[in-house]
């Protein structure tokens, strides 16, 4: 029945601007259309008021009287007319309401007072509700269809009247509108055919007298319309189930409708605007569930006093209010923080009082809110998130609602200018927005926003010409970076007219330069990116390379011709910050054709220069180290460093040189590999130089120096060398000749890269070799001498008694302890184990000559004796439990066969022998196949009475020994060596005649203690002989079962059989035969000509190798 207000057109910058520019808003507004466009584009103003000379107390007087104290009247009469609740939890009372604007606009109390009469003499507004019914969903189906047509009739009712209409009213009805409000009180929606969700979208303006004592109801009904019969008959035929929804309709009278339910609402429980949803309540209980229906309500003012403020409409005097309180509130604000809009309780609810009672729609609201709040944003520090969330808002009501002529040209004006002024700070944004955690947030919010600008509906509606944002913020940018170059290439001119000083002024700006690329790579280009879709770091970039070329090549042209070491060496850090920011360029996202990409060809009469400053200078630094140093350790204790100081200093005076390369970077492959020549050749001067100044540094510190001084010193000197070496060696990495190769395989061919460089490398490394290797020969012939002559003297002794074999070998022991800790101690791992390997070799050699040179057999054990535990002691002081020579190294092939031949020769006959039974048990477990046959027995030992029980049980594959082609074989069985068991007997089995596999079963025991059985080497010797009548009895085999394996011979921890009653193993043994001549033990044995036992067991050996070998031959 009545639509939306909107106010009268008037633009809101006249309540935003001060008293003295209310002159020009005059002007303003009697401009045409297309001329307040224009002003609002500039956002300048033209002329200057004749009022702007005026005194500052009469401009505010002035300002108070004809702009705030209207304003104030309004609020005041919002307040005394407030109707509803506010939307903010907070409540707050008239006299709270008051006292805040009242602080607010800075009012005195006399002023309060008058100002509060004239309010109160005022006319009191209409009141009103404006419902918009929007629409319903669930309701219920009245017609035949089971659909309804409904529709809505609505009302307010005082108390009064429906007390009334309920005490006349004979029975209960449903219908209460119809019966208790005038016609004229009473709206109605359109009527909605067969729907059960209809949408209306309906506004209606209720007038009341009290909110008190007022309530609003609304009734859905559904419309009944007379149907002709047949075509009720034809909706039966559809459908069965309206059969009885036909009954029904037939029992009530025609044209009836039907009633779909109810809301009722008191007044004072309202909000001043609210939006929701509400239940439709029935009359009774027959259907509880009858939809809902969505309302829009309102509390709003017709006929409002319009002396408050003659001359303005809502919306100004809106845009005033919101102006006044948001000053009023920063200037209370004690943080420097940015606002964030936030408004205190008193002035939200004010602003939503006066906005609802004006019935200003949330679009004007909003409108203003970005007005005043963009306008604030240029003076003050605003928080970018505030003016984003009122630019959503505009854009959501821009289709929702159209703008009155002047509003639009003033949202219109106000987000064109606030483009302009973003672009500007866009243009600086390198001194605003600085490349800081806190700061580059807000350059982000702020290209949101200028984005979010462009694309609202509005900007592209009121702005037809073609707007592209990243162009323009591109241009900007392009812009900026201009004006920041030409600022800074002002700050760093030269301060002469010297070459020199232009190019460290050349030198500084580039540097300004390069910082500020890194910035816009690494920070600003992400900001920009994510928020407008622009790559400043491009952008940026390309400008500066177009700028810089410029300048280096007028930079580099005064000094063409005129080059010299000091105007060199200005120069060098121009060509690092162009290197840096020519690298750059592959993080570009368009490449192009960039003018910086040959800038080294500038620069090729410097680089003589600098590759001579670099080696001067590390070679001057290098003397100067060598003549500080004392040639001593840098430092000892739990970590030592065994070079001097000088050896640190060469390496950290070469690392420059290594770094020049990597700077440098030179991209002509050819001059590239030259440079690299150039850069090896120097690092192997500067070595072999500090070889030289090195010596002649330890003959000057050696003069007045002790032996043992000068001996440390030369260590220390091993060390330097050895340590420079290890350096050296690793050159070809740190200056990456594999990427150098990789670059000139096309210009440079393969034997010349490797016969230049490498080349030169081995030469120096020849020489530091050379001088290591002189070094430990002069330590080396000193300990090889001293040592001899120690492992000489122990052969003097071998005849003394009294000497020990430890006392003996005591000397030299001490000796090398001492030398090769003090050596440990001094020289750096590599040289020491370069010097151990040498020592050890030789001292082996020194043993074996000596133990070779004694010929007399007279103390030959004793003395073998002393040489083995020599050599012993040796391998364990040369070895150093793991810190010394590996024991690879230590087991050479000429320490092993000296150590058997000392060992064998150290030993009794007795124990040889026992060694030489170990090794034919040895090799009978290591036997394989069974050439000569083999014999089975079952053997065990019982300790209860000391037995050995041997039951020869068989013999097989024997060889045929006769002539027939048989052998009559026996087996003989004997426990060795004789000196362990001197009583014990052999045994022999019977003989079986022409059989090869004879079978025996004979049982044989011997009586023989357990320690017996478990001593070294103790064995059952099992030989089979084939019996002869008239000659010596023939071989077949042997064979050897170790006594210490067998069952019950083991020990427990108590010293008894761990198995007393353990079972008989058997053992199947193969026969073997002795090698003639082929055992170093019997060869031993044999030269001890003087020992009887020894002798007689050799003869038996050999006995049986020559039966082994006439056997053979047959």
């Amino acid at each position: 029945m009545s639509s939306q207000r909107e106010p009268t057109t008037s633009t809101g910058d006249d309540v935003m601007h001060t008293p003295e520019q209310e002159g020009d808003s005059t002007r303003l507004r009697k401009s045409s259309p297309m001329h307040v466009r224009k002003l609002g584009t500039t956002r300048k103003l033209r002329g200057r008021d004749f009022k702007e000379d005026e005194n500052p107390e009469e401009k505010a007087r002035r300002h108070k009287e004809q702009e705030l104290k209207p304003l104030y009247r309004e609020l005041l009469y919002t307040i005394a007319h407030k109707m509803g609740k506010p939307s903010s939890a907070e409540a707050f009372t008239d006299s709270q309401l008051q006292q805040y604007i009242r602080e607010a606009f800075t009012m005195t109390e006399s002023e309060h007072s008058t100002l509060m009469e004239k309010v109160q003499n005022t006319e009191p507004p209409v009141y009103c509700l404006m419902v918009t019914v929007k629409e319903a969903k669930g309701i219920l189906g009245k017609d035949v269809s089971g659909f309804s047509d409904p529709y809505c009739i609505l009302t307010i009712l005082e108390d009064e009247e429906e007390s009334r209409t309920r005490r006349f009213r004979a029975k209960p009805c449903k219908s209460v509108v119809k019966n208790a409000a005038s016609v004229d009180r009473i709206y109605q929606t359109d009527i909605k055919k067969q729907t059960l969700n209809p949408i209306w979208n309906q506004t209606f303006i209720l007038e009341f007298e009290d909110v008190a004592d007022a309530s609003f109801h609304l009734e859905m009904w559904d419309k009944d319309e007379e149907v002709s019969l047949t075509q009720k008959l034809e909706e039966i035929k559809t459908n069965l189930n309206s059969l009885r929804r036909m009954i029904k309709d037939a029992k009530k009278e025609k044209g009836t409708d039907d009633f779909l339910g109810n809301i009722v609402l008191k007044l004072q429980d309202l909000h001043c605007t609210e939006d929701s949803w509400h239940n439709l309540e029935p009359r009774t209980e027959t259907y509880p569930d009858r939809g809902q229906c969505h309302l829009n309500l309102k509390f709003i003012h017709k006929r409002r006093d319009e002396t408050l403020s003659a001359g303005r409409n809502a919306y100004i005097n809106y845009c005033g209010i919101l102006q006044q309180f948001v000053q009023a509130y920063i200037s209370k604000q004690q943080s420097s923080a940015p606002w964030k809009g936030d408004l205190c309780g008193e002035a939200q609810t004010l602003l939503e009082f006066y906005a609802t009672q004006n019935d200003l729609s949330p679009f004007l609201q909003d409108l203003a809110k970005w007005v005043a709040y963009s306008k604030l944003y240029q003076s003050l520090e605003v928080d970018s998130s505030v003016l984003l969330q009122q630019l959503t808002s505009i854009e959501y009501h821009w289709h929702q609602q159209e703008l009155p002529y002047q509003q639009k040209q003033e949202l219109g004006d106000s987000l064109h200018g606030f483009l302009q002024y973003g672009l500007c700070l866009v243009s600086k944004y390198r001194d605003i927005f600085p490349p800081t955690p806190a700061v580059t947030p807000k350059l982000h919010t702020l290209l949101r926003i200028l984005s979010q600008i462009c694309k609202t509906r509005a900007f592209q509606k009121m702005n037809p010409a073609n707007f592209e944002l990243q162009y323009e913020v591109s241009t900007a940018i392009q812009k900026g970076t201009e004006e920041w170059f030409t600022i800074k290439k002002g700050l760093h001119q030269p301060m002469t007219k010297e070459l020199p000083e232009i190019g460290s002024a050349l030198s500084r700006l580039i540097g300004e330069v390069q910082e500020d690329i890194k910035h816009n790579k690494d920070v600003w280009n992400r900001v920009f990116v994510s928020a407008v879709q622009v790559d400043v770091f491009t952008v940026v970039y390309q400008r500066f390379d177009s700028l810089l070329a410029k300048e280096v090549r007028e930079t580099l042209a005064l000094m063409d011709g005129q080059m010299e070491q000091r105007l060199a060496n200005s120069l060098f850090p121009v060509y690092l910050s162009l290197q840096a920011i020519h690298k750059d360029k592959a993080f570009l996202q368009k490449r192009g054709q960039l003018e910086l990409t040959s800038f080294h060809e500038g620069f090729r009469e410097a680089l003589p220069y600098w590759l001579n400053q670099a080696f001067s200078t590390t070679q001057d630094r290098v003397e100067r180290a060598v003549q500080v140093d004392q040639l001593q350790p840098l430092q000892t204790g739990a970590v030592p460093i065994k070079h001097s100081s000088s050896a640190v200093d060469l390496v950290a005076c070469i690392q420059p040189i290594c770094q020049m390369w990597e700077q440098l970077s030179w991209p002509d492959p050819e001059e590239a590999f030259m440079l690299m020549v150039k850069l090896t050749e120097d690092v192997c001067k500067i070595v072999v130089n500090y070889c030289h100044i090195l010596k002649d540094r330890v003959r000057v510190l050696s003069q007045n120096s002790d032996h043992g001084c000068a001996i440390n010193m030369l260590c220390v000197v091993v060390n330097d060398l050895e340590h420079l070496r290890s350096v050296l060696s690793k050159l070809p990495t740190r200056l990456n000749w594999a990427g150098l190769r990789d670059r000139t395989q096309n210009v440079i061919g393969e034997s010349q890269f490797h016969n230049t460089l490498p080349s030169q490398l081995q030469q120096a490394q020849s020489i530091l070799s050379r001088e290591i290797r002189s070094a430990l020969d002069t330590l080396g012939r000193k300990l090889n001498t001293d040592i001899e002559t120690h492992v000489r003297s122990m052969s003097t002794r071998r005849r003394i008694p009294s000497k020990s074999t430890e006392d003996a070998a005591a000397p030299l022991m001490r000796y090398l302890e001492q030398e090769l800790e003090y050596m440990n101690e001094n020289l750096v791992q590599e040289n020491f184990n370069s010097l151990l390997t040498p020592l050890w070799n030789n001292s082996v050699q020194i043993i074996d000559q000596v133990a070779t040179q004694h010929s007399q057999q007279e103390g030959l054990m004793v003395f073998c004796q002393r040489l083995l535990y020599t050599l012993h002691c040796l391998e364990q002081c040369f070895h150093a439990e793991g810190n010394g020579l590996p024991l690879n190294k230590l087991h050479s092939g000429e320490y092993k066969a000296l150590k058997d031949h000392l060992s064998h020769h150290s030993l009794s006959s007795q124990q040889l022998m026992e060694k030489f039974f170990v090794r034919k048990i040895t090799e009978q477990n290591y036997y394989e196949g069974e050439k000569y046959g083999a014999v089975t027995l079952l053997a065990s030992y019982r300790t209860s009475d000391q037995r050995l029980s041997v039951e020869v049980l068989n013999a097989v594959n024997l060889l045929p020994m006769d002539s027939n082609g048989f052998s009559d074989p026996f087996v003989q069985l004997c426990l060795e060596p004789q000196h362990i068991f001197p009583r014990v007997e052999p045994r022999c089995t019977q003989v079986k005649n022409c059989d090869l596999n004879p079978l025996f079963d004979e049982t044989f025991e011997f009586m023989v203690s357990q320690e017996q059985c478990q001593a070294e080497g103790a064995c059952l010797v099992v030989t089979v002989l084939d019996h002869d009548t008239l000659s010596t009895d023939d071989f077949e085999g042997e064979a050897f079962l170790s006594l210490k394996n067998l069952p019950g011979v083991g020990k427990g921890g108590d010293g008894l059989s761990l198995e007393p009653n353990e079972a008989p193993v058997q053992k199947r043994l193969p026969l073997m035969h002795p090698k003639p001549d082929g055992d170093n033990i019997l060869r031993l044995l044999e030269s001890r000509k003087g020992e009887r036992e020894a002798q007689a067991f050799v003869k038996k050996r050999r006995l049986r190798e020559k039966q082994s070998q006439e056997r053979l031959q047959l």
